[in-house]
């Protein structure tokens, strides 16, 4: 505030008027107007000086704000780059999530249908392991049902033993046919009486008829030119025995010949050859329940 001149003017109009000669109660009261405004002249300049240093401190914290409000506009920015970025990531992340949580959705649906799967097939193995011991337990009853119905012939050539859950029952070539025929004589009868007794007891066990012979060439005998056909009519003259005389039902029982190629003992020897002259009947117990599971 410029207050000079205005005091300049008082000071004129009192010297002017100290020039007009004035009564003792105007000159003292005119000395302590001018006193008075002496005093606030006085105080006026020391307001002035404070207000002028508080205006400069003010401007200098205006400044000192006006920098921190530049720093934290950069901070600002800064974060909002930041910002940017995290979103960004943000964003990758999602879509990696979200691949991922498909694949976790398909590869979990995989080991559901693998389990269940997995599962079944325990389920169906069980059966099948349960319908194998059931089979096993019905071939060796089987099988000591023959033995004890063929007792009588056991010392005569004939086997009853147990291979790969089915029952072979051997008959030696000398229990049954004369040598080198093909017609059953009364002992091989009576042996394949008894043993068609145990299978019309039996209606759920299979028969094969399997004809063998040794490796020594047929010489002058008609009809039979080879091995072969003796096999294959030494296997239907026992089937056709079984089924017309003993009155096992056909559609049970199958009749082959193996000639001379699966011998029991290949030595080259009369016992060797003797052993691998037979009649092997072949017992499977039904597994139609069986065959059912496999092809499901």
């Amino acid at each position: 505030m410029k207050l000079k001149y205005p005091v300049a003017a008082v000071l004129l109009c009192i010297l002017f008027n100290a020039c007009v000669v004035m009564s003792t109660k105007k000159y003292q009261a005119s000395v302590a107007e001018r006193d008075s405004l002496a005093n606030r002249t006085a105080n006026l300049e020391t307001e002035q000086s404070r207000l002028q240093s508080d205006t400069a401190r003010l401007h200098h914290q205006v400044a000192d704000l006006n920098h921190e409000i530049s720093d934290l506009n950069h901070q600002i920015a800064d974060l909002n780059q930041r910002i940017v970025g995290l979103n960004g990531n943000i964003a990758d992340m999602q879509k990696k999530y979200e691949g991922l949580n498909t694949t976790y959705n398909a590869t979990t649906s995989k080991v559901s249908a693998l389990t269940s799967d997995l599962q079944a097939r325990e389920a169906r193995l069980k059966e099948v392991e349960d319908i194998l011991r059931k089979r096993d337990e019905a071939s060796n009853a089987l099988k000591n049902k023959l033995q004890q119905a063929l007792l009588g012939f056991q010392q005569s050539g004939l086997t009853v033993d147990i291979r790969d859950g089915k029952v072979y029952v051997s008959l030696a070539d000398k229990l049954l046919f004369p040598s080198g025929s093909i017609i059953i004589d009364d002992n091989g009868k009576a042996a394949l009486k008894q043993f068609a007794v145990v299978l019309n007891k039996e209606p759920d066990i299979n028969i094969a008829v399997e004809g063998h012979t040794d490796d020594k060439k047929i010489i002058n005998l008609g009809q039979i030119k080879d091995n072969w056909d003796l096999s294959v009519l030494r296997a239907t003259s026992v089937a056709r025995y079984l089924t017309e005389v003993e009155k096992v039902d056909p559609h049970r029982l199958t009749a082959t010949g193996k000639s001379e190629f699966q011998p029991v003992d290949p030595a080259n020897t009369n016992e060797a050859r003797a052993k691998n002259r037979r009649i092997e009947i072949v017992l499977t117990p039904k597994l139609d329940e069986l065959y059912n599971l496999i092809t499901k």
